[in-house]
């Protein structure tokens, strides 16, 4: 007997290859299932994916970008940037600056960029976009030595900080945008400083930002708690009802609700009418709740407070009314009850919904806008501002990365103490 035969008769006969109809071996043909199964779920949610990755995703990706590349003066001032590789930080401006300097506006002249070169100086030197312009238009006229022509047009030339300030934006990429949005600059000698007090902005807002929608969060979880309670207690055809009451606000137009607070709240409004006609001021003394902080509050409250109701109502829902009332029936008061088996068990809802609240609060734009004034504004409207009207939107991006960075942070301390798998929004 050969050893083949006798390995063969040893090992006993080969298991039969499992086959389905058509032939294939059955692992070949789960393992082209399962791959036409995830072809299918990719296609299904790829729809999807795409809406999140253009409309979320890149925005967000250009915001940041924006927040540290800004190139309207390096593109316009090619030979001063060479000027600037070639001389390090502290080379005294001489003559070949100011030639470097002659050639670079008068290519701004001829393409008419000398607006845009201007105004990326002007954010970080006040005045520099009119010295840009006003020389631009003088320098066909202008003959070497170039440093005592271009200072005979304007002294502004030979401030060092303006010097600075051409060196940092020679180079699109930049942190300056953010030590701006933190309230600190540059000097002469290129050393990070403070603003001057009087013009740090940036910080106060932050701070009233946070403060703020701390405030509101909290109003807003005080008001939803019992709301919340009632609806979840009482029966389900009852508490259907009157969440119409909650889900009201959702049907009307957050401008109509804000101007409605407008026609409430202002001087000559409803609630100061009222205040006025049953007594308790005089008509002199008429409260001012309008353009200020107590606006901004009671306006974002009121808008805010469904967003934190449902939540809670959600996670009350669920909670056994028998183990209230087998703490009680075991000799415990309401309030020990309440503190110790009910309050716990709605920890994810609040959790839930003062992140909801806060996250919106920070980030709310058009109810302070319209009612908040100059003491009631967040740092989204100064976002809007640098947007909309200064058009530094370097500046802007800077902030706003800020402000979701904060975000960021608050979301991931919120999971390390609380977990986001406990976070119940419905």
């Amino acid at each position: 007997m050969s050893d083949a035969t006798m390995d063969a008769s040893l090992n006993g006969p080969e298991p039969t290859q499992l086959k389905t109809a058509d032939g294939l071996p059955l692992k070949v043909a789960l393992a082209k299932s399962q791959a036409r199964a995830k072809r299918r779920a990719f296609l299904l949610v790829a729809p999807l994916f795409l809406f999140v990755l253009i409309t979320f995703v890149v925005p967000i990706g250009q915001m940041l970008l924006q927040s540290v590349y800004n190139d309207g003066f390096s593109k316009n001032a090619p030979a001063l940037g060479q000027w600037f590789d070639a001389h390090p930080l502290g080379s005294p401006i001489d003559e070949s600056a100011y030639a470097a300097l002659a050639s670079d506006l008068k290519q701004m002249k001829e393409n008419r960029t000398q607006g845009e070169a201007g105004t990326r100086i002007n954010y970080d030197v006040a005045g520099t976009r009119s010295l840009f312009t006003s020389t631009a238009r003088k320098i066909e006229r202008l003959e070497p030595p170039w440093k005592e022509a271009i200072l005979g047009v304007d002294e502004g030339w030979s401030d060092p900080n303006l010097w600075r300030a051409m060196r940092s934006a020679s180079s699109p990429y930049t942190v300056d945008f953010y030590l701006a949005a933190m309230d600190h600059t540059r000097d002469k000698d290129n050393n990070i400083v403070p603003v001057d007090p009087q013009r740090a902005i940036y910080g106060k807002l932050f701070t009233r930002t946070a403060i703020l929608s701390l405030v509101i969060t909290v109003l807003c979880m005080i008001l939803a708690f019992p709301i919340a309670h009632l609806l979840a207690s009482l029966p389900l055809a009852k508490s259907n009802l009157l969440m119409i009451f909650v889900l009201l606000p959702f049907w009307t137009s957050l401008l109509v609700r804000t101007t409605s607070w407008m026609v409430l709240l202002q001087q000559q409004g409803v609630i100061n009418d009222l205040l006025v006609w049953s007594g308790l001021i005089g008509n002199d003394n008429r409260l001012e709740m309008m353009y200020n902080q107590t606006g901004t509050i009671v306006a974002m409250t009121h808008i805010l407070l469904p967003f934190m109701v449902l939540p809670l109502y959600s996670v009350m829902r669920t909670i056994p009314p028998s183990y209230v009332r087998a703490a009680r029936s075991l000799g415990a008061t309401s309030w020990t009850a309440f503190r110790r088996i009910y309050l716990p068990q709605t920890l994810p809802g609040i959790g839930a919904g003062a992140l909801l609240v806060f996250i919106l609060s920070v980030g709310y734009y058009i109810t302070p806008a319209l009612v908040g004034g100059a003491d009631g504004q967040l740092i989204s409207n100064m976002i809007a501002f640098h947007m909309q009207k200064s058009l530094n939107w370097s500046l802007a991006a800077a902030l706003a990365s800020m402000l979701l960075g904060g975000v960021i942070i608050l979301y991931w301390l919120y999971d390390r103490l609380v977990g986001i798998d406990n976070m119940k929004l419905g």
